[in-house]
């Protein structure tokens, strides 16, 4: 599998790299079917895309930390830690498991995963899924 693409890249290309656009970014990391589990509700790519413009009217700028991750074939694995700076002056920290398959291509045709609130307020603690 050429050209696989990983969540720090991907999250950094949809969430703080505002000269790509969100349609794009989608795009380049996620196969044309995806469909993704957030702490246990399901989105396909269209609600994925309206959670990541969502995103981006609430942030503006963070990083991604990788602690752990793990590539075997089509599988991919990782935990990893979101560091994100709010519009409004406040800081969010959200931990991350993934569980994903992967298309030939190195896209990502489908993730599970569960998010952690490590820092934030308490009207925070559902933005790994608000739209």
């Amino acid at each position: 599998m050429s050209g696989t693409t990983s969540i720090a890249t991907a999250l950094n290309d949809l969430l703080f790299d505002r000269q790509l656009d969100v349609d794009s970014a989608v795009t380049r990391h996620f196969a044309d079917g995806y469909r993704q589990r957030t702490d246990g509700v399901w989105s396909d790519r269209a609600e994925f895309a309206a959670h990541i413009t969502h995103l981006r009217e609430v942030l503006v700028g963070g990083h991604v930390e990788v602690h752990d991750e793990l590539i075997v074939g089509d599988r991919y694995a990782d935990r990893h830690t979101v560091h994100a700076n709010k519009i409004d002056g406040s800081a969010v920290a959200f931990e991350v498991l993934v569980f994903a398959e992967l298309t030939p291509d190195g896209r990502f045709q489908q993730i599970i995963e569960t998010t952690s609130m490590l820092s934030g307020g308490e009207g925070d603690q559902h933005l790994g899924s608000a739209r």
